[in-house]
């Protein structure tokens, strides 16, 4: 079902352990959402026997999510980027930062009146871009983007594999209202019953 709307755009700073694997912190409010762009980058091969294509692999890759967003505060633009406020409060952007990895999450309203929820698990941005003009004849907004690379997380679910994206849509069947209503309370985990999990 087509979407009409984008809201409730948040961000869980990570903390890695020696291992790599992560633990999310308490998402917070990134900005206000104008867009959100996530295209995917595959890793694909085929086998080929007996004249034809014998099997195919598709296996996820990379991806870029782009966020159009209201402002970035000082304190957001620091966590995504490695930027350092400085005494004064200025924020000052180097050479040498290394931006972290956080989660993305956010939702989108869909023409049924509900929401589909989205996390991405390991995001890394670049430094948001910034598009200024002279106020004319006619008021025209700007509106800065940021742009980030969307990877699997090293942390393994309860079926051994690395998620990069969790999604569900609002009134599915089988979708529970806590799941909703805590979307953005924490950074959302896979759970699987026993019969699943060694799939």
């Amino acid at each position: 079902m087509a979407t009409i709307g984008l809201d409730k755009l948040y961000y869980a700073k990570i903390t890695e352990a020696e291992d790599g694997e992560e633990t999310y912190g308490t998402p917070e409010i990134l900005a206000k959402a104008i867009s959100a762009e996530l295209s995917i980058e595959l890793a694909e091969a085929t086998l080929y026997a007996d004249d034809g294509a014998s099997e195919v692999v598709k296996d996820f890759k990379s991806g870029k999510l782009t966020l159009g967003v209201d402002d970035i505060g000082i304190t957001a633009a620091q966590d995504l980027t490695g930027a350092a406020a400085d005494d004064n409060g200025v924020l000052i952007s180097a050479g040498e930062n290394i931006a972290p990895p956080v989660a993305i999450g956010f939702r989108a309203l869909r023409a049924n009146g509900k929401y589909r929820y989205f996390w991405l698990y390991r995001v890394i941005f670049g430094i948001p871009s910034a598009n200024l003009q002279t106020k004319g004849d006619s008021i025209t907004f700007q509106t800065p983007s940021i742009e980030g690379t969307v990877m699997r997380r090293n942390k393994p679910d309860a079926k051994a594999t690395h998620p990069w994206k969790a999604e569900v849509s609002e009134g599915a069947s089988g979708v529970t209202a806590e799941t909703i209503s805590g979307w953005f309370g924490q950074v959302y985990e896979p759970t699987y019953t026993e019969a699943t999990s060694g799939e």
